[in-house]
């Protein structure tokens, strides 16, 4: 996952065989919200007349990545929908920005969008300087910890029934448009998937709230966004359960991460090193025919490196690529090699 401005990790992430990108939409809620909500400065959003969920925006992104040898496959990224997930007066106005993007995306080629249903905040930790493996820092999270940190909202302001009474609302309004476009919705969960948090319910947090998310929409465009690190913290076999969604054809999308602990005490980890069974995820994503966007997520600050995007460094994202290629491979199997460039190596006859 990458944001539309260019930096030195491009060039690496190319060396490492990576050409498809998941991209943040410049300006946009999860380009704007993602670091602020765990205390880090972020993105600061380029000055343009362009909204940047509108075509001319997102085109405009699809180019500076393409300069570079990348292809955006997919949006993890929407307009600022808060009003939407709280069914406030005003959401009728903020879905039109979301379909404004949909049809956008059908046009531009772009088939997958990732949005979530986190309520005023975006991913919570209560700490982005674990020490980990060799001194690598990552990110954690302790519900004991949350006493020190302001509520977002007022005890009993917001509710479960208001939450699922305004994704249906959203469904309803946004999955024909999405069928029509060629572009399928992935749900993120709730992270953590506890069932509140700083006052804010969250109902994307269990097997059974997304069971009951496709349940809603019959439609492969009415889909799951399958992040492994929440889905573990859920206490599910996750194998098991990316064959149940993924036999149903409602993955649309993979975080492909692991963690060690619980929902209410956890810590992110290096990819071979996490409680789950990373391999036998892979096999099962191949048992049911999965091949969309599949993404390293949080990863270890590694020696070095500025800790200011936690969870986002270069060189933990290096060492989840190889990790996941590896899996890939032994799995899928390996692809035809690459036509040879101008200055490599002749392919042995």
């Amino acid at each position: 996952m990458l944001s539309p401005r260019p930096e030195p990790l491009w060039k690496l992430i190319k060396q490492c065989g990576v050409d498809n990108v998941v991209a943040l939409l410049n300006g946009a809620e999860q380009d704007q919200r993602m670091f602020a909500s765990v205390g880090k400065k972020g993105f600061s959003g380029t000055a343009s007349d362009d909204i940047p969920w509108g075509e001319a925006a997102i085109r405009r992104d699809i180019e500076i990545f393409a300069e570079h040898g990348l292809k955006v496959i997919a949006i993890e990224d929407t307009a600022p929908m808060d009003k939407v997930r709280l069914g406030l007066p005003g959401r009728d106005e903020q879905i039109e920005n979301i379909l404004t993007q949909i049809r956008a995306m059908g046009r531009l080629g772009i088939p997958t969008l990732c949005y979530n249903w986190m309520a005023i905040s975006s991913w919570g930790r209560t700490s982005v300087d674990i020490i980990g493996r060799g001194g690598a820092l990552v990110t954690g999270f302790r519900a004991a910890d949350l006493t020190g940190l302001p509520p977002l909202a007022e005890p009993g302001e917001i509710t479960e029934d208001q939450l699922w009474d305004a994704l249906g609302y959203f469904l309803d309004a946004v999955i024909p448009v999405a069928e029509e476009a060629g572009v399928r919705l992935g749900m993120h969960p709730d992270d953590p998937p506890r069932p509140v948090g700083r006052n804010v319910p969250h109902i994307m947090r269990s097997p059974e709230a997304f069971r009951r998310l496709l349940s809603l929409h019959p439609s492969t465009s009415n889909g799951i966004t399958f992040c492994q690190g929440n889905f573990a913290l859920m206490d599910a076999d996750l194998p098991t359960l990316i064959r149940e969604f993924g036999g149903l054809d409602r993955i649309s999308f993979v975080h492909f991460r692991d963690v060690r602990g619980t929902a209410d005490d956890f810590q992110e980890t290096f990819h071979d090193e996490g409680q789950t069974d990373l391999p036998e995820c892979m096999r099962a994503y191949a048992e049911v025919g999965f091949s969309g966007p599949m993404r390293p997520d949080h990863v270890p600050t590694m020696h070095g490196e500025s800790n200011d995007r936690p969870a986002y460094g270069a060189l933990g994202r290096l060492f989840a690529i190889g990790y996941i290629r590896g899996l890939e491979q032994s799995v899928y199997g390996k692809p035809p090699l690459p036509e040879p460039t101008e200055h490599a190596l002749p392919v042995p006859a």
